[in-house]
């Protein structure tokens, strides 16, 4: 249960699967279509999907890279959170989104798992959300030239250390796209 006061719904948070972060993102489509599939359940669930949306020098605002992927479309009134940091809470209204909508639980999707998804993860469990990782909804691009594992096992490893996080009050883990239940408390 969050730790957060009067926070009793969840949302779906889906974290830069734009142009320029997934295009060559490990198994890219699969993951897109698997964030397609919750996009939709969480819209027929009555469920917020919150998008967040990166702006880096690499990502200039209003610029082909900076858009979200074309298989995904944000429809009006959902909220879009503009960041420039790893943890989408940084220097953005994001708590006061999801404050707003008396939302105490997040399910997590998104890019790069090993740079933002992570972020957020560890920035919303501080912050005393419950936090559920969509096993197979997140990617990365393969940094293994520069030093880190291949992307399979950053995703792998992610999920599994996701799945045994635990803080006083809250609830993290991981949870397949196709066991995704959007009105539980606690992560199946």
């Amino acid at each position: 249960m969050t730790t957060l006061t009067d926070r009793p719904h969840t949302a779906l948070v889906v974290i830069d699967v734009q142009n320029g972060v997934v295009g060559d993102a490990h198994d890219r489509d699969r993951v897109v279509a698997n964030i397609a599939a919750l996009v939709d359940r969480a819209r027929v669930a009555g469920v917020p999907v919150v998008w967040v949306q990166h702006r880096a020098e690499h990502l200039p605002a209003d610029s082909e890279p900076w858009q979200i992927v074309p298989e995904l479309t944000r429809r009006d009134g959902e909220p879009l959170v503009h960041k420039t940091y790893g943890d989408s809470f940084e220097g953005t209204d994001l708590e006061q989104v999801l404050a707003a909508a008396r939302v105490g639980r997040l399910i997590v999707t998104g890019a790069q798992t090993d740079a933002c998804v992570r972020s957020t993860l560890h920035g919303a469990f501080t912050r005393g959300y419950d936090v559920t990782l969509v096993a197979d909804a997140h990617t990365t691009e393969d940094l293994s030239a520069y030093g880190a594992p291949p992307p399979a096992q950053v995703i792998a490893h992610t999920n599994l250390y996701w799945g045994f996080q635990s803080a006083p009050g809250r609830t993290a883990g991981t949870v397949d796209t196709a066991d995704v239940d959007f009105d539980a408390t606690v992560p199946a």
